[in-house]
């Protein structure tokens, strides 16, 4: 039996329908079409309706099942419908759901838990705020008290970011298209580049990359006459998520906090969808010697999707008090409780190792696929949290965002299912459960090489090796 066999509803796909979607599923579509608001997406490209889930498996109403890469958008971190945790939740249910801010040992439990992933030496110096449901709620606490703190009320921000849809969240975010027609954004948002290797804007590479893009963020501090004001904070998520699942290089983190602080610029890493062992560690700054002011948590955070997060931050940059941040979905009772159960599923079924060997192991797949197709430009990653970029040819790299849309069709048809991103739109996004074994991953791999054969076809690589 593979590892967390008996955590997931099956370890492959099962296809009944002729067609997707069902026929059941159609009528479920049909009347979300016509009776729900247009902003619903995901179901455009994944149109399925879903009757219930469990690991890394979800089965339609239709009774097709498919073998979940999307995990909500990187949320169910150990699985849908995990029984570990749900004995958690069960027990909550019963006691207490609803209690502000008020304290309880619940509260407490999963307060000492993050705390304890800080360092020991500096971890009295760090506390934690829930913030509302979502991750742009504790971006937009994030954001809040730098400002605060600092009394400035700029702040710099990367290209392909993304920190959320409320307001301030969204005005940090560079996706122009999910801006184009508001007109009333936050102001004073600086967008700098990120390290971004494969399309690096100052032509380097990994090789040759000497931190340009940190040099430049460093200059409009520097030079009097960049014509940008010093922020009251830089936000950053140490592993970009819907940009395109870009690791930076080594040290790239390092500099930027080095710089940030020299200048008195509250650093904030976002780590709404890196974070809670998505890469491994805890966090995925981890990795580095990097340690920022504010961190920002959500998504995994909730162990199974529930919705909470939270920022943990420095006491040094404490300036508010009682009142100043409200909200009446502070942490709820049953979502902490789903936190600490993951928490505790986590170390008790040893899954950061885990983590860090099938990530590694679906990374060589891919690189070994992106030796046979010519149209993967680039495969990188950290743990389960993993990108492949499409590109027509790997001289020019350009994006290619339409092989990547038929190649996903061609993976919902047979049962895989994955979101798409980058600055292009080119990027098939991996982020699979944490909880995902050899067997799931080699049946995943089976669908998706079976989807890059029949869209790209095989094809003979030029001697070229991009970066």
């Amino acid at each position: 039996m593979s590892k967390f066999t008996e955590f997931h509803l099956s370890e492959n796909a099962r296809m009944l329908s002729s067609t997707i979607p069902g026929e059941k599923s159609k009528v479920l579509l049909d009347f979300q079409r016509a009776h729900e608001g247009s902003i619903v997406s995901y179901p455009i490209e994944m149109p399925i309706a879903i009757s219930h889930a469990k690991g890394a498996i979800i089965e339609d109403v239709d009774g097709n099942r498919f073998i979940d890469f999307f995990s909500g958008a990187g949320v169910l971190n150990v699985g849908h419908s995990n029984p570990y945790v749900l004995e958690y939740v069960k027990e909550q249910q019963e006691k207490l759901v609803h209690a502000l801010d008020f304290p309880t040992e619940n509260r407490m439990q999963l307060v000492k838990k993050i705390l304890k992933q800080i360092p020991a030496e500096i971890r009295d110096e760090y506390k934690v705020s829930f913030c509302g449901p979502t991750g742009s709620d504790a971006v937009e606490a994030a954001i809040k008290l730098a400002k605060h703190f600092t009394g400035r009320g700029g702040v710099f921000a990367f290209q392909g970011s993304y920190h959320g849809m409320t307001s301030g969240a969204l005005s940090a975010t560079s996706n122009v298209k999910l801006r184009s027609r508001l007109h009333s954004m936050v102001p004073d948002i600086t967008f700098i580049p990120y390290s971004y290797c494969y399309r690096c804007p100052f032509d380097n590479n990994k090789k040759s990359c000497t931190f340009n893009c940190a040099d430049y963020f460093a200059s409009l501090l520097e030079n009097p006459h960049s014509g940008y004001d010093k922020p009251a904070a830089i936000i950053l998520e140490p592993i970009q998520g819907e940009g395109g699942s870009i690791v930076p290089k080594d040290g790239f983190l390092e500099r930027i906090v080095e710089i940030s602080h020299k200048h008195g610029i509250v650093v904030i890493f976002d780590e709404v969808q890196s974070g809670f062992f998505r890469t491994g560690d805890f966090w995925a700054f981890q990795k580095d010697n990097a340690f920022p002011d504010i961190i920002t948590m959500s998504k995994g955070l909730g162990g199974i999707g529930f919705p909470i997060s939270a920022i943990i931050y420095n006491k040094a940059i404490e300036s508010w008090g009682p009142g100043d941040h409200i909200g009446t979905f502070r942490g709820n009772q049953v979502s902490i409780a789903a936190g600490n159960g993951a928490f505790d599923f986590i170390e008790e079924y040893g899954v950061t190792d885990h983590v860090k060997d099938m990530g590694e192991y679906l990374l060589t797949k891919l690189h070994a696929l992106s030796e046979v197709f010519s149209g993967i430009g680039e495969v990188r990653g950290r743990g389960l949290m993993i990108g492949i970029e499409y590109v027509t040819d790997r001289v020019s790299k350009t994006p290619d965002p339409a092989i990547v849309k038929k190649i996903r069709a061609q993976c919902v048809k047979n049962g895989l299912l994955f979101e798409i991103g980058g600055h292009y739109n080119n990027v098939i996004r991996f982020l699979p459960s944490l909880i995902i074994n050899r067997t799931i991953i080699d049946n995943a791999m089976a669908i998706f090489e079976m989807a890059n054969t029949e869209v790209l076809a095989e094809s003979t690589l030029p001697e070229i090796n991009p970066n």
